[in-house]
């Protein structure tokens, strides 16, 4: 097989430049239907390892307010008849929470305080903290931010909601 000579009579060569374009306006057709929906699959794509990302971000947040609550929130000075203090906890989370997100609006926290089983060493009731945090993560990419946005969906913004539950530390009073 050889080249493909340009054909030297001019209807032939009119005949072969106009196959030739009809063929070139075929591709880029073809890539114009193509293009978009490979784009909008791409974004999905980040859009999801975006989501992820957030999706961590809250998890150790939350992780980790849960661990302070837990600490604060056990009897003070060691007073046997103290229960847990919930309020001096979700004192020092708010504390937390505005150093981890300074500039980050609509990020809450609540928590409760859930009662467990009884120790059989101590001969107490254990309880747990429970703390929901709520972060509203904005989502950057386009086509599949409104896609995936919670309403309205022009604000893009995806909420993520993380409870975390941890024992909340008491001392060992016999």
């Amino acid at each position: 097989m050889g080249i493909k000579r340009f054909p030297a009579r001019p209807r032939a060569a009119a005949a072969y430049l106009a196959a030739r374009l009809k063929r070139a306006g075929q591709v880029t057709v073809e890539l114009l239907l193509v293009l978009p929906v490979f784009m909008l699959l791409l974004f999905f794509i980040m859009e999801m390892g975006n989501l992820g990302f957030h999706t961590i971000l809250a998890h150790h947040c939350a992780y980790e307010m849960a661990r302070v609550g837990s600490l604060v929130a056990g009897p003070n000075a060691g007073n046997i008849s103290a229960g847990s203090d919930k309020s001096r906890a979700d004192a020092k989370m708010g504390k937390v929470l505005e150093k981890m997100f300074p500039n980050t609006p609509g990020v809450k926290v609540e928590s409760s305080i859930l009662q467990t089983l009884k120790d059989p060493q101590s001969e107490q009731m254990g309880e747990d903290l429970l703390v929901t945090l709520t972060y509203p993560a904005t989502l950057v990419f386009p086509g599949s931010s409104y896609v995936l946005s919670d309403p309205p969906k022009q604000a893009r913004k995806k909420k993520i909601i993380v409870r975390v539950r941890m024992p909340i530390e008491k001392p060992f009073y016999k």
